[in-house]
């Protein structure tokens, strides 16, 4: 008979999906429990062997916990894909399930009993927030995206028409392709998504690949909005590279270490003291195009504060629990505004959920009203 420590020692082989799937089916009695409980705990296993490297459950420390922490607390108060509350929800999902792995001696202590892996959560609030973006706030929203551009060419504003002309793609693109905004702009804390650049754009196709969810590229719908939108923006900005960013940072220290790390700090410090009359920006733009090193994209939270200056500026007031309009509002409309006119399929394909079941449960509100409407339908 093997020993404990024998057991634990045999454990360390066990991958943390098969873990996952060993807990849900054997732990989880409870109706619906295993359905609710699948997503978060799958995705915690992706993010384990994907974004840390780690597939074995005995290998796991609190600082893998601290990092899945810290994922969804960006997905919660930077993406604005959910509440706090479900944030908290899904890692003690996963606090309980290492609790089991412990009992079942895959683990000697559960790594995310400790302050280390808990205190980058989301505080809950007690509210659950969502917003969609609504037909009209969307379309206000390009307008005034357009109307910049027209007075950046007139130079009424400040704004150059490099950077107007780049905002108003970014408004369409969020209002159109269903993207999530790690899927289109930086992420400093992931390597793995610098922002989408040219080459991941294909016009002749209708499609743009990103990096999804899932940690694999996937195609995103590329609708003929956005497309010729997008098209002016590629013409205007004359992208040396085809690894050049959809959407280049305006951020001046971002661009100079950029161009530092290929080209060297003395090479960039001695064209900018030799730059005369240019002034910094231009020259580091020149040094960028010259040398074929593409600036960064911006990040996804700078895009958030493009947005909530853009809904302050637009006199837009939006439905729901923000007083801006979000990144992940966008996407929960386009899926809505699909799912709403019968098309729970094409809903499904736009948001690239895994299963149908998935875009249901996010649109349960539109399937309880269309009960609603059904049962005054047969007792009029």
């Amino acid at each position: 008979m093997s020993t404990p420590s024998e057991r634990r020692r045999n454990s360390e082989g066990t991958t943390v999906h098969k873990a996952v799937e060993d807990y849900l089916k054997y732990k989880i009695k409870a109706d619906g429990s295993e359905t609710t409980m699948r997503s978060p705990l799958v995705a915690f296993a992706d993010h384990c062997e994907n974004d840390r490297g780690v597939d074995r459950v005995g290998e796991l420390t609190d600082q893998d916990l601290r990092d899945y922490s810290e994922s969804l607390y960006d997905r919660s108060k930077i993406d604005e894909e959910f509440a706090a509350s479900t944030a908290q929800t899904y890692f003690a999902y996963v606090r309980a399930f290492l609790s089991w792995c412990v009992r079942e001696q895959h683990l000697e202590t559960n790594p995310a009993n400790t302050n280390t892996a808990m205190d980058p959560l989301p505080q809950d609030d007690g509210k659950r927030k969502t917003q969609y973006w609504s037909k009209d706030d969307r379309k206000q929203l390009e307008a005034y995206a357009t109307k910049r551009v027209d007075m950046a060419l007139e130079g009424t504003i400040r704004t150059g028409t490099k950077t107007a002309m780049r905002d108003r793609a970014i408004v369409v693109m969020l209002g159109g392709t269903g993207a999530r905004g790690a899927e289109l702009f930086a992420d400093p804390k992931d390597e793995k998504r610098p922002g989408l650049c040219w080459s991941d754009v294909d016009f002749e196709k209708r499609l743009i690949e990103v990096y999804g969810k899932s940690r694999e590229y996937e195609d995103a719908p590329f609708p003929e909005s956005v497309h010729s939108v997008l098209e002016r923006w590629y013409d205007y900005l004359e992208p040396p590279t085809d690894e050049w960013p959809v959407f280049p940072t305006g951020h001046y220290g971002s661009k100079k270490d950029a161009l530092e790390a290929t080209l060297a700090e003395e090479r960039v410090s001695s064209a900018l003291e030799d730059r005369g009359e240019t002034g910094k920006t231009a020259v580091l733009e020149r040094l960028h195009r010259e040398h074929e090193v593409p600036p960064p994209s911006i990040s996804k939270e700078g895009v958030r504060r493009l947005l909530k200056r853009f809904t302050d500026e637009a006199n837009i007031d939006p439905d729901g629990d923000y007083d801006y309009l979000t990144l992940h509002g966008a996407r929960r409309a386009l899926g809505r505004d699909l799912y709403a006119n019968g098309m729970s399929e094409k809903a499904q394909e736009a948001l690239r959920h895994k299963s149908i079941e998935t875009t249901h449960e996010s649109y349960t509100d539109l399937q309880m009203k269309d009960v609603s409407n059904s049962i005054d339908e047969v007792r009029e």
